[in-house]
C-alpha cells in the first residue's frame, strides 16, 4: 500500500507540473496578463512632412485609445532607401512584436527584411504594384495596411485644374525613384488627356533639387500639380514660393500640402489613415485577427478643399460657385 500511495503521489506531482507549462505555452510563454503587457513596435517612416507626422499620431493614438501598452522604436528614413533597409533589418533583430511602416519605400524594406513579424503599412499609394499585397482583399501573410490613393482623389483635382483655372499645360514634378509617384504621374498624364491638357513632366532625385526643377517650368506651363511625392513635398516651400512670385497655380495630391500654400486638392486626413492604420495593429496585437485576414483599407472619406488665400496669391480670381464643388479652407 505503501509503495501504491508514493507512486500515486509522484504521478500526481507529475501530472501538476505538466499542467503548469501548459498553461505558460498557452500564454505564450509568459506568465504576464495580457492587459498589462508592454508590446514592442518599430515605426519605420521614410521622411519627415506634415502628412507622414500626421499617420504616425494617428497610429499612435489608435492604440492608445484601445489600451494598448507600447514601447516604440520610432526611426525617420530621411528619404534614403538605404536607410529603410537598415531600420527594417534592425526592428527584425530587435524582435519587435510589429513594424508600422509609414511610405511605400519603408513597407517594401520592412516586407524584404521579415516575412513572419507583422507589418501594417499606411501612405502607400500602389500596395499592388509596389507587390506588397495581391489585391486589397488578398494581403500578405504578415502584411497589410492603409493606402493613400483614392480611386476619386485624383480626377476630382485635375478636373478642377482644367475646367476652372482652364489649364491647357500642366507642370507636375516627382521623384522617379518613387514607385508611388510613377503611378500617380501616369494617371494625372490620362486624367489630364481626356480633358484636352497636355503634362510636362520634371524629374528630381532630391529635395535639393526642387526649387530648379520649379523654375523650369515658368513660362512653359498654366498651372503645377504635385503628387502625394515624398520627395518633392518635404520641399513643398520652395514651389510654393515660385508658385506665388510667377503666379502659377499650384494644386497637391493631399490636404496637409494645401494648407500650407497650393490652390486645391482632393483629399482626406492623414491623422484618420494613420487611425485605421492602428485598429489594424491593435486586432493582430491582441490575436483577434492576422494580417492575412485583414483587407488593406482606403481612406474613409474624401474632400475637395480650395485655399482662397493661396488662389489669390496665386493670380486666381476666387468664384463663390467654387463652394458648390467642395469646401473652402480659411485658415487655421
Amino acid at each position: 500500500m505503501k509503495k501504491n500511495f508514493k507512486a500515486l503521489s509522484f504521478a500526481l506531482a507529475g501530472m501538476l507540473m505538466l499542467a503548469g507549462c501548459g498553461s505558460n505555452d498557452t500564454a505564450g510563454g509568459s506568465t504576464e496578463d495580457d492587459s498589462e503587457k508592454v508590446y514592442k513596435i518599430g515605426i519605420s517612416q521614410f521622411v519627415t512632412h506634415d502628412s507622414l507626422d500626421n499617420a504616425t499620431k494617428g497610429f499612435k493614438q489608435a492604440l492608445e485609445d484601445k489600451g494598448i501598452k507600447v514601447k516604440y522604436n520610432e526611426q525617420n528614413a530621411q528619404a534614403d532607401m538605404n536607410n529603410t533597409k537598415t531600420i527594417a533589418d534592425n526592428f527584425v533583430g530587435d524582435k519587435v512584436d510589429l513594424i508600422f511602416a509609414n511610405a511605400t519605400q519603408s513597407a517594401v524594406s520592412a516586407l524584404n527584411a521579415t516575412k513572419t513579424i507583422p507589418i501594417i503599412f499606411t501612405s502607400v499609394t500602389d500596395p499592388v504594384g509596389a507587390e506588397l499585397v495581391k489585391a486589397f482583399d488578398q494581403p500578405g501573410e504578415n502584411i497589410t495596411g492603409t493606402t493613400d490613393n483614392h480611386p476619386e482623389g485624383t480626377a476630382k483635382t485635375i478636373n478642377f485644374i482644367t475646367d476652372e483655372v482652364g489649364a491647357k499645360e500642366i507642370g507636375v514634378i516627382y521623384n522617379s525613384g518613387e514607385q508611388n509617384s510613377i503611378v500617380q504621374v501616369a494617371e494625372v498624364k490620362e486624367l489630364a488627356e481626356k480633358k484636352g491638357a497636355k503634362l510636362v513632366e520634371v524629374s528630381v532625385s532630391t529635395s535639393a533639387e526642387v526649387k530648379q526643377a520649379t523654375e523650369s517650368l515658368v513660362g512653359r506651363v498654366d498651372a503645377i500639380y504635385i503628387p502625394t511625392d515624398n520627395t518633392v513635398v518635404s520641399a513643398l516651400e520652395t514651389v510654393i514660393s515660385v508658385a506665388n512670385s510667377k503666379k502659377i497655380p499650384l494644386f497637391v495630391g493631399e490636404l496637409d500640402s494645401m494648407k500650407k500654400g497650393a490652390v486645391a486638392a482632393s483629399g482626406f486626413d492623414y491623422y484618420e489613415l494613420g487611425y485605421q492604420s492602428g485598429l489594424m495593429a491593435v486586432e493582430i496585437l491582441t490575436g483577434n485577427k492576422k494580417p492575412s485576414e485583414i483587407p488593406v483599407e482606403l481612406p474613409k472619406s474624401l474632400t475637395l478643399m480650395i485655399n482662397k488665400k493661396a488662389a489669390e496669391a496665386q493670380g486666381l480670381e476666387v468664384k463663390e460657385d467654387w463652394k458648390n464643388l467642395g469646401e473652402f479652407y480659411e485658415g487655421e
